[in-house]
């Protein structure tokens, strides 16, 4: 079970081959800031299921880790943790994450937090990437925005719409 767990892990955090393009981002969390700045660029992702310590019996999860090399307006790396669940019909599960990231974005530096929703059903994916608010260091104090996420010919893009202050 760990094994279909992890993979399905895999499957929905969009890290797949053929996962595809993600669904267009919804409005900015934040209100009055409107996302007028627009990153892109390519990411490289190393995945290891973590240990099944303090487990709470009889919840199907796994538990996963991974690092981000990120390229382009990105210029980065990244840890995160995840937990994946199925739900016992083929192709369709959820993954909630934690991200900290840290480098320049578009020359600025600094590290913020993204937190990860992803679901998925009869191999439908639907996932939303966003800035925690208040996360933000160094140069990126006051960043917000959402993420998303390409997998195309097994290749990883990803999209940044985001606002910073001035």
């Amino acid at each position: 079970m760990r094994r279909s767990l992890a993979l399905l892990a895999v499957a929905v955090a969009g890290l797949a081959p053929g996962a595809g393009a993600q669904p267009p981002a919804a409005a900015p969390l934040t209100k009055g800031k409107p996302m007028t700045r627009h990153a892109a660029g390519t990411f490289e992702v190393k995945m290891q299921p973590l240990p099944d310590d303090e487990k709470v019996p009889g919840v199907k999860v796994v538990r996963l880790a991974w690092e981000k090399q990120w390229q382009g307006d990105l210029e980065a790396t990244s840890k995160g943790e995840m937990m994946a669940t199925n739900a016992g019909d083929k192709g369709s599960g959820a993954y909630v994450a934690v991200e900290q990231v840290t480098g320049r974005l578009q020359g600025r530096a600094g590290s913020f937090t993204a937190v990860h929703k992803g679901t998925m059903e009869g191999g439908a994916f639907e996932l939303q990437i966003d800035v925690v608010p208040g996360s933000a260091t160094g140069q990126l104090t006051g960043l917000s925005g959402r993420v998303r996420i390409t997998i195309a010919d097994g290749k990883h893009s990803y999209d940044i719409d985001y606002a910073l202050p001035d």
